[in-house]
């Protein structure tokens, strides 16, 4: 294997969800693969810590680098079916010259091979363990330690139902630890609460000191109880064990299927606030597909990254970061790993004089700040373009705003306002827009006049996060049929994400509203018609024109109540371009108004015939 650049262990996560892939559009930033992490040494040693359905697209990056043959070491920390599923689908073992060695626990249902080799049986799966064309060596583990090229593989039994193993890798100073699937010896540290000891106190011993921790984190402590023996962590307690054990960095794993991204959002932010009020030096992400780090010695565990001495360095091409200046910290979170998750190079700056004295040392790609005090924001500007001269004119300046920050954005040496809220994945479009210096066709819909009047009336309908109503699903299915399309939905448009009222043909109840098409039609109050999305920079590099479920054509009629109040739309969806015809607008515009009878609180008169 060739070296790869940089120096320390690279650590790349393919799959991240736990139990059963769960692919979708609500799951598509963290991931709905299920486990798989490639580490690579700095001497090009290739290791691949489990193989569930994330294997897939590993498998054909490796074939697409090395298609004539490599050298790999797969480890397998257990045998349940979303740690092995992607193990018949990982390409380079059906491929001639290349050579793999298979690591795993042995224990009474057999060698790992046969094991293996179990889901490949021909009432499962067309091919058997056989037919790999590539040199495949098992091996049956127990708990030891031994040597793959130039790295270090230590192994300690999990608490799981099956026998299951953690490994701790040490190469280039650095050392990695991956833990899935472990429950608390003790359940009432699923809490995060309480002293460690006992089992609880060897695992953190395993784990002690470790530059980055992978661990098992499918449950919060409250649903822990109802998960018990089930063989899973609590996010509390994979971060009150690395806590215990002076661990630097935690990527929290594992994510439960039933956890869209906005709740891993959720509770990966409460776990950095409750850090930060304790003064922990622990940081905390979560995992996510495609997510590339690189973990180099840490001189004390928990070290700043931005100090230079950091216990996991993200991977990054060469050339001047994004410098970022911001007062909140979540802001600063979200900035750093929406940098992180495209590769590009960042650091943080404190104050204004750290701020000047990094550009003047690298320069900047792109400066992210957020707005000063009214007397003071254009002063800094200001500033910045005084003291660094005609550099600082042709770098890119965006800022991160408020609402009540847009009446200041007239301010000439501001290139873009990105107004918050903002989701990770149309920030991330953005950055890597002005870090390539190219296009992005995708836009956001700005907030209508009445967004605050239109948030609390849609409030007090009391349409959001209900039950499916038939009287709504049949007014989708009929719409599906009467325009065959395979997508209709009633949106409604809240604050932070479009919700739908009623789902026909998407296997998904939200998305973020940065995402949603809809939310121009309510910008607009009137209908919008999108014959084909790859023709329309306000669309085109839109996730869900470039995903699933590839947005083509779109239609929607804003669902308008008898106050002006814009609630939603009903719409349509297809995957192939198209026109609607003046007669097909207006059959539209009558399931619209049939829609709106349905949600007006006080029922729209209707006309009696008389006897």
């Amino acid at each position: 294997m060739s070296r790869h650049q940089g120096g320390g262990m690279l650590v790349r996560f393919w799959g991240t969800r736990g139990s059963i892939a769960k692919p979708g559009p609500d799951t598509f930033r963290f991931g709905g693969n299920t486990s798989c992490v490639e580490v690579r040494s700095d001497a090009g040693t290739l290791l691949v810590i489990d193989c569930g359905t994330g294997a897939h697209d590993l498998g054909q990056a490796l074939m697409q680098e090395r298609p004539d043959g490599m050298e790999g070491s797969l480890l397998i920390s257990h045998t349940h079916w979303d740690h092995i599923q992607g193990f018949p689908f990982f390409a380079p073992f059906f491929a001639p010259g290349h050579s793999w060695d298979v690591y795993g626990p042995s224990g009474l249902s057999g060698s790992l091979r046969s094991v293996l080799s179990g889901q490949m049986q021909h009432a499962y799966f067309p091919v058997t363990l056989d037919q790999f064309a590539a040199t495949i060596r098992y091996h049956d583990l127990s708990e030891g330690t031994f040597r793959l090229g130039d790295v270090t593989v230590t192994t300690h039994h999990l608490n799981h139902p099956a026998l299951t193993l953690a490994y701790r890798l040490q190469a280039d100073g650095a050392t990695v630890v991956y833990c899935c699937d472990h429950e608390p010896h003790t359940a009432e540290l699923a809490s995060g609460l309480g002293p460690v000891s006992g089992q609880d106190l060897h695992y953190a011993e395993f784990i002690e000191g470790a530059d980055l921790v992978i661990h098992d984190a499918q449950y919060t402590a409250l649903e822990f109880p109802a998960k018990l023996g089930w063989g899973h962590s609590s996010v509390e307690y994979a971060v009150r064990i690395c806590e215990q054990a002076g661990v630097a960095r935690l990527a929290l794993t594992h994510h439960d299927p039933l956890r869209n991204d906005a709740a891993i959002d959720l509770i990966l932010a409460r776990v950095r606030a409750d850090l930060a009020d304790r003064g922990s030096p622990l940081e905390v992400m979560a995992a996510s597909e495609g997510l590339v780090l690189r973990t180099s010695p840490t001189p004390g565990a928990g070290a700043n990254p931005e100090a230079g001495g950091g216990a996991s360095q993200v991977e990054t091409p060469s050339g001047p970061p994004a410098l970022v200046w911001v007062a909140d910290r979540d802001l600063e979170a979200a900035l750093t790993t929406a940098l992180r998750l495209e590769d590009l190079p960042c650091r943080v700056a404190r104050t204004e004089a750290e701020l000047m004295q990094a550009f003047e040392r690298q320069g900047a790609s792109l400066l992210l700040l957020e707005p000063a005090p009214a007397a003071e924001g254009p002063g800094l500007l200001r500033r910045l373009r005084e003291s660094l001269g005609s550099a600082v004119a042709d770098t890119p300046i965006l800022m991160l705003a408020a609402e009540e920050d847009l009446g200041r954005r007239d301010d000439p040496l501001v290139n873009e306002w990105l107004v918050r809220p903002i989701s990770e994945s149309f920030l991330r479009a953005r950055l890597r827009a002005w870090s390539l210096g190219s296009p992005c066709r995708w836009q956001r819909a700005r907030p209508p006049g009445d967004e605050r009047r239109r948030l609390r009336r849609l409030g007090e309908l009391g349409l959001l996060d209900t039950e499916r109503e038939e009287r709504f699903d049949r007014l989708t299915r009929i719409a599906a049929a009467a325009f065959d399309v395979p997508i209709a939905l009633i949106s409604l448009i809240d604050a932070e994400r479009q919700w739908f009222k009623s789902c026909h043909g998407l296997a998904t109840g939200q998305t973020s509203r940065d995402l949603a098409f809809c939310a121009h039609a309510v910008a607009q109050k009137s209908d919008l018609l999108v014959a084909d999305t790859w023709l329309d920079d306000r669309f085109a590099d839109n996730p869900l024109v470039l995903r699933e479920p590839r947005i083509r054509f779109y239609a929607g009629s804003p669902l308008i109540l008898d106050d002006g109040t814009c609630l939603g739309t009903l719409c349509l969806i297809d995957t192939r371009p198209r026109q609607l015809s003046s007669t097909e607008l207006a059959l539209l515009h009558d399931l619209r108004d049939l829609v709106l009878l349905e949600i007006s609180p006080t029922p729209w008169p209707v006309a009696v015939p008389r006897s």
